[in-house]
C-alpha cells in the first residue's frame, strides 16, 4: 500500500509539474508574468519570491502577492499549478498580462503544457527503449536493431467455462513450463496441448512474483476445433535498442501511442453513440493508483513505460475541445480569431465552470467504478492497451 501511494504521488507529481512547467516557460518567454508556481495544490504552506535586487524573501502570512513570481509549497500533494497574470481576462491593458497578448501567442502559452507532456513521453520512451522496454513480441512491433531478452509466453485472455478458467488460470499469468518442458514458441505450446486432449498436463506459472502450479486437462475447443485450454497467448519480453537509435524510436513510438489513444477515444465515443454501450475500461484516480502500484511491484521499467503512456493520455485528454481543458480554451481562442473579436468573457467563464463541474462528476462516477474493480491488475490493462500501439 505504501509503495502504491508513494509511486502514485511521484508519477502524478512529475506529470503535472512537467505540464505546468511548459505553461510557465512559454509564458515567461512571451513576456507574460507568472504570479505563482506552486508545488502541490492550495492551501499554501510556504512561499518564496525574489526581490528586484535579486534577494530571496519568504512570503509573509498576510502577503498575497509579490512583484515577482511566488514559488510555493502547498498542503495538498497533487502535482502543481501556475497562476498566470490575466489568464481570467483581467489586466488586459497591461503588457505583461495574458489577456493583452495576441490570439496565437495565447494559444502558444496554453498549448505548452500538452507539448511538454508529449516531450516527456518521448524522453521516457527513449530511456525505456535504451534500457529495455516491456513489449509484446511480434515482427510488426520491432524496429531494426532490436535486442530481445527474457521472452515469456503470457496469457492474454481466458475464455469463460474453459479448462483454463476452471483450473484458475488468469490473464497475465506467465507459463514457465508444461509437464517440466520449456516452450519458446506459442505454436509449439498449442501443438502440445492439441496432442494431449483428455490427458492432464501440469503448468508451472508465474503470477506477478509468485510461482504456482496448475493442473489442466486440454479439451477440443469449438472456437478452433483443436485441443487447447481456452486461452489466448502472447509472447512478451524486454526490447532494447542501441543508444543512437533509441531516441528516434522513442519519438516514433510516442506518436504511435498518440494515434492509438486518439483511435481508442474514437471507438469509445462512436460505440456510445451507435449502441449506447461502453467498450473498454475507463480509469479514475483510484484505478490509476492501483495500476501504478502493480507496475511498481513489477519493476522500474514498467513504471517508466506506464508513466510515458499516462503522459500521452493526459496530453490527448487535455487537448480535447471541451470547456475547462486546455483544448477548450484553445477552441474559444480559435473562435475569437475567426470572429476577429473575443468571445463574451462571462459566457466563456460560465462554460469553463460548467465543463469543470461535469468533469468532477465524471471523476466521482469513475472513482466508484474503480473501487468496485480495485483488484484489476496492471498487466491486464497493459496487454490490452499495447494492442493499440
Amino acid at each position: 500500500m505504501l509503495l502504491t501511494l508513494v509511486t502514485f504521488f511521484a508519477v502524478l507529481g512529475i506529470l503535472v509539474l512537467v505540464h505546468e512547467f511548459g505553461h510557465f516557460v512559454v509564458a515567461r518567454r512571451a513576456g507574460v508574468k507568472v504570479e505563482e508556481f506552486g508545488l502541490g495544490l492550495p492551501p499554501r504552506a510556504i512561499g518564496f519570491y525574489k526581490t528586484p535586487e535579486g534577494k530571496w524573501r519568504r512570503l509573509g502570512l498576510k502577503t498575497k502577492t509579490a512583484s515577482t513570481t511566488i514559488w510555493s509549497l502547498n498542503w495538498v500533494p497533487l502535482g502543481g499549478f501556475v497562476k498566470i497574470k490575466g489568464e481570467e481576462g483581467g489586466s488586459a491593458n497591461e503588457p505583461d498580462s495574458f489577456a493583452a497578448q495576441g490570439v496565437f501567442r495565447r494559444i502558444w502559452i496554453i498549448s505548452a503544457g500538452v507539448t511538454m507532456n508529449i516531450i516527456l513521453a518521448a524522453i521516457l520512451m527513449a530511456i525505456s527503449l535504451g534500457i529495455g522496454s516491456p513489449q509484446l513480441i511480434n515482427e510488426q512491433s520491432l524496429h531494426f536493431g532490436a535486442r530481445i531478452r527474457e521472452v515469456e509466453i503470457r496469457i492474454l485472455e481466458v475464455l469463460a467455462e474453459s479448462p483454463a478458467h476452471q483450473s484458475g488460470l488468469e490473464v497475465a499469468d506467465s507459463i514457465i513450463t508444461v509437464d517440466g518442458q520449456n516452450f519458446s514458441k506459442i505454436e509449439e505450446l498449442q501443438n502440445y496441448f492439441d496432442e494431449r486432449v483428455g490427458k492432464e498436463v501440469t503448468l508451472s506459472i508465474k503470477r506477478k512474483t509468485e510461482l504456482l502450479e496448475k493442473k489442466v486437462v486440454p479439451q477440443i475447443l469449438t472456437q478452433t476445433n483443436r485441443g487447447g485450454l481456452g486461452v489466448a497467448l502472447v509472447q512478451t519480453g524486454f526490447v532494447s535498442y542501441p543508444w543512437y537509435s533509441s531516441p528516434v524510436y522513442g519519438v516514433i513510438e510516442t506518436f504511435e501511442m498518440i494515434g492509438g489513444v486518439i483511435y481508442g477515444f474514437y471507438l469509445i465515443i462512436a460505440n456510445l453513440i451507435v449502441s449506447q454501450q461502453l467498450i473498454g475500461e475507463i480509469y479514475g484516480p483510484v484505478g490509476i493508483a492501483g495500476l501504478i502500484g502493480d507496475a511498481a511491484r513489477l519493476g522500474f521499467l514498467y513504471v517508466l513505460q506506464f508513466t510515458a503512456v499516462l503522459s500521452v493520455i493526459i496530453a490527448v485528454i487535455n487537448f480535447l475541445p471541451f470547456p475547462a481543458l486546455d483544448g477548450g480554451r484553445v477552441f474559444f481562442l480559435l473562435i475569437e480569431a475567426i470572429r476577429k473579436k473575443p468571445v463574451n468573457q462571462k459566457f466563456e467563464t460560465a462554460m469553463h465552470n460548467l465543463g469543470f463541474a461535469l468533469l468532477m462528476v465524471l471523476v466521482v462516477i469513475v472513482t466508484f467504478r474503480d473501487i468496485a474493480r480495485v483488484s484489476s491488475g496492471f498487466l491486464n490493462w497493459w496487454q490490452k492497451i499495447s494492442g493499440l500501439f
